[in-house]
């Protein structure tokens, strides 16, 4: 192993650029084993109490083998899934860290070795496979992500899916809907109902059916609540509807489309005494996020004989978000002026996203010297467009108003254009042995144009900034098969585009750096996997990301002083990953209607700026929003449909900006974020005739405690974490 592994990091470092297996997922639970083959999707048991599984080395078109992946079974997890909790969801992934400033779960924020969590902009989110993001090239955040209750599974891979799936250090997170290919009848329905603390209602409700050519899954879900600060009001609502028809045996057409809507009144940070005094209390009132997602998309998929999978993804981007606020500092009272008698205008933000793209994966079997070997290649084009208009005068009121009195301050139009390739190629050496080498190619254009604001009444032009570039990416995997367990080792490199933020920096201030460039760098992982008799499941890994050309700004002496955004150096993150379960009723009952399992996932992660780095303040400190370590773990206890778990997640300290500062702010914006211990409670009881009752406790000794410091929206301030809440579920499944 030793050998492959050093093989592995010389055809690296060789890049002169950077110097017909089964698809299904084996589930043996307690109960009868669920399994149907479809392109793309693996339906695990809907009976099984297993909610955590290793990925198989091909499913669909894609290749597994040698990546650090899992695969999470939403019908299983035992936590509040209806408002996306996701260190519950996430538990049995180590070393996720997630943003907790959201707690009617809208906004999910989600990283791993020492990324930044902000709407999971590290990661390339994809639901069904394409994309959901606002733009992953030029502004990937996560506005929309699916409502849980409808995912089938989540599927996530580290940083080895770059060659996949492109622009990502983080990996990616695949949220995989159900399309009715697991129903049994024409017509089947659903529905969910859910109840708990601070007005929490949602309301799931869903049809779908399976016939000899067709299947059709659609549903509704609505939640609204006043969430657990003062001034946190929202409401969602999501609509989806997915319909494929099989032309034949081995060709399928799949429409769908998705509409989502949601609102909520943001209720600002606190200053750090504030949060010990009450960090239920809100200053801002009158702050408001609003935003409507459009995903249409149709796919084909085609087998040719049994050893040839094609699939072509068409899909489009919709989004609006607008926000409105008064997003001065909390040192500043939002207050009704004595002699005007009225409030300060609100600042008005509002962006257009319309995005179009085309991914089309292609794979094939093979025999090389009395083997099976597979090929996968895929195919990329995409082009986006994104209309900012930002800092507008807006209203004096306190609800839901987008009116703007003069022109926005700034009216910026960005443009990104993308075309990829790729191809990854499992070589199987030995009956136990693969190497997987593969290579993708980037062409990625970004522009910008507009109005960046204005001086002496006069408007300043953004920079004009058209780059074009195009460079290769490469990596290669590899495992070695040990009975039911495997060594598996893989390094691959990633980049991250400029974003759209760092090319419209404050004209009056700030200067961009002429040679900006992309940020480039590599994953590595060294691990050893797998089963142990159906009594113990494992992963257990070594991680290194370099992260290079990172984008900040340093000061610029001279006359006049200016801030330059530049690529000012690098970051190492390296670590450990380890996940672990224990099944103790097969160790000692294996034939018993009890059951009992233990888990735990710890992730050690020591993130540093280099010691080269250009800004001085900077250099050698540890890398903000990047806990040293993040401990999850929990018993899951029952007796027959009836499940109880207990989940203890700990975050270790970190800080909130990349100078260290220990020392709180005055305005709560910066400063230690200290480490906290949560403890949930879930019990549940699901039968076979379709009856589900869930609830829980979340934050059960009423932790106070927060995730996360805004240096602007939706603080400025620290924005504590919910304190204890419960929830409720009934619900049924007719078929």
């Amino acid at each position: 192993m030793r050998t492959a592994f050093f093989i592995l990091m010389i055809l690296f470092f060789a890049n002169p650029v950077f110097s017909q297996k089964s698809e299904t997922i084996e589930n043996n639970t307690d109960s009868a084993v669920h399994i149907q083959y479809l392109p793309d999707i693996t339906v695990v048991g809907r009976y099984s109490k297993s909610d955590f599984q290793l990925m198989p080395e091909i499913a669909g078109t894609s290749v597994y083998a040698g990546k650090k992946s899992g695969l999470i079974v939403m019908d299983n997890v035992q936590g509040n899934v209806v408002t996306n909790t996701m260190r519950q969801v996430m538990a049995k992934i180590p070393g996720i860290h997630i943003w907790e400033s959201d707690p009617s779960g809208i906004q999910i924020g989600i990283a791993a070795r020492g990324l930044s969590p902000n709407r999971s902009w590290e990661f390339n989110v994809r639901q069904n496979g394409y994309d959901v993001a606002a733009d992953p090239y030029g502004y990937p955040e996560a506005y929309y992500n699916p409502q849980l209750q409808a995912v089938q599974r989540i599927e996530v891979v580290r940083g080895h899916g770059a060659l996949q799936y492109g622009p990502q250090f983080g990996g990616l997170v695949n949220y995989i809907l159900r399309n009715g290919s697991e129903f049994t009848s024409p017509l089947e329905f659903e529905t969910f109902q859910t109840v708990g603390s601070n007005a929490l209602w949602n309301s799931f409700n869903a049809i779908g059916g399976k016939t000899s050519k067709n299947h059709y899954y659609a549903f509704f879900d609505h939640r609204n609540g006043n969430g657990w600060r003062k001034n946190s009001r929202y409401y969602t609502n999501n609509t989806y509807g997915t319909y494929t028809h099989h032309i034949s045996n081995n060709v399928s057409l799949t429409a769908e489309l998705t509409y989502f809507t949601m609102r909520s009144q943001q209720p600002g940070g606190l200053t750090d005494l504030q949060i010990r005094q009450n960090p239920r209390q809100s200053f801002r009132s009158r702050n408001w996020f609003d935003i409507s997602w459009t995903l249409p998309a149709l796919m084909a998929h085609v087998k040719f004989g049994n050893h040839i999978r094609w699939n072509t993804k068409l899909f489009a981007i919709l989004g609006n978000r607008n926000s409105v606020g008064f997003l001065q500092s909390m040192l500043i009272a939002d207050t009704i002026h004595h002699t005007t008698l009225k409030y300060s205008p609100r600042t008005v933000q509002i962006d257009h996203y319309r995005n179009y793209g085309l991914e089309s994966r292609f794979m094939t079997d093979f025999i090389l010297k009395g083997r099976t070997q597979t090929f996968s290649a895929g195919l990329r084009l995409y082009t986006g467009t994104t209309h900012r208009r930002a800092d507008g005068t807006g209203t004096t009121g306190t609800d839901y108003d987008i009116s703007v009195t003069g022109l926005f301050q700034r009216d910026i139009h960005f443009g990104s254009q993308n075309a990829a390739v790729f191809a990854e190629q499992l070589f199987r050496i030995q009956d136990k042995w693969l190497i997987v080498p593969g290579i993708r190619y980037e062409w990625l254009q970004g522009s910008s144009e507009g109005r960046n604001g204005f001086s002496g009444g006069n408007p300043v032009l953004l920079q004009n900034i058209t780059r074009s570039r195009g460079f290769l990416l490469s990596g290669i995997g590899t495992e070695y098969h040990i009975r039911n367990t495997e060594i598996y080792a893989n390094i691959t490199q990633a980049y991250r585009p400029i974003q759209f933020a760092n090319l419209q920096a404050p004209p009056t201030t700030d200067v961009i750096d002429p040679e900006l460039k992309d940020s480039k760098g590599f994953n590595a992982d060294l691990g050893y996997r797998g089963k142990v008799k159906q009594l113990l499941q494992f992963d257990v890994s070594a991680f290194y990301l370099f992260y290079h050309n990172r984008i900040g700004v340093i000061s610029v002496s001279g006359s006049p002083s200016y801030r330059l955004v530049t690529n000012v150096g690098s970051s190492i993150s390296k670590g450990v990953e380890s996940y672990v379960e224990w099944n103790a009723h097969r160790t000692f009952l294996n034939k018993t209607s009890a059951h009992l399992s233990f888990f735990a996932s710890y992730a050690y992660n020591h993130a540093r700026y280099n010691r080269n780095h250009k800004d001085a303040n900077t250099r050698g400190k540890k890398v903000e929003n990047a806990p040293e370590h993040i401990l999850r773990s929990g018993i899951t206890t029952g007796w027959k449909d009836v499940l109880c778990t207990l989940q203890i997640s700990y975050v270790g300290e970190t800080f909130s900006d990349a100078n260290n500062t220990v020392t709180p702010s005055a305005n709560g914006n910066t400063g230690l974020i200290p480490s906290y211990t949560l403890t949930d409670v879930t019990w549940s009881y699901q039968s076979k005739k379709g009856i589900l009752i869930k609830a829980g406790i979340n934050n059960l000794f009423d932790i106070r405690y927060f995730t996360r410091r805004a240096g602007g929206y939706p603080g400025p301030g620290a924005l504590p974490g919910d304190g204890r809440t419960f929830f409720l579920t009934a619900g049924i499944h007719i078929r």
